[in-house]
């Protein structure tokens, strides 16, 4: 017995906005039960005692810490802009 229909596939396509064929209906849902009895073997499994994870990889945060450094003035920032306005580097606007 075939775990999803072809009304499903059909809907989930409708619902993702694409245009399948009947025959292209057929082939999928074959494919999504296909998939679908092979993740099931996945119940199989003694998970007893394993704590659920939201990563497979036990990651850590590798950032560098966030502290204050001497930063330049914003004279220096704006000594090579080849153009500023009002301490502040000026662009060619884009709004009409």
């Amino acid at each position: 017995m075939s775990r999803i229909s072809k009304d499903e596939v059909k809907h989930v396509a409708n619902l993702a906005r694409l245009a399948i064929t009947d025959e292209e209906a057929g082939t999928f849902t074959k494919q999504l039960d296909d998939i679908i009895t092979y993740a099931e073997q996945l119940n199989e499994l003694d998970t007893t005692g394993v704590e659920p994870t939201t990563h497979v990889l036990d990651l850590k945060n590798v950032m560098r810490k966030d502290e204050p450094k001497k930063w330049i003035t914003q004279d220096d920032a704006l000594k090579n802009a080849p153009d500023k306005q009002d301490g502040q580097f000026k662009v060619p606007s884009i709004l009409e």
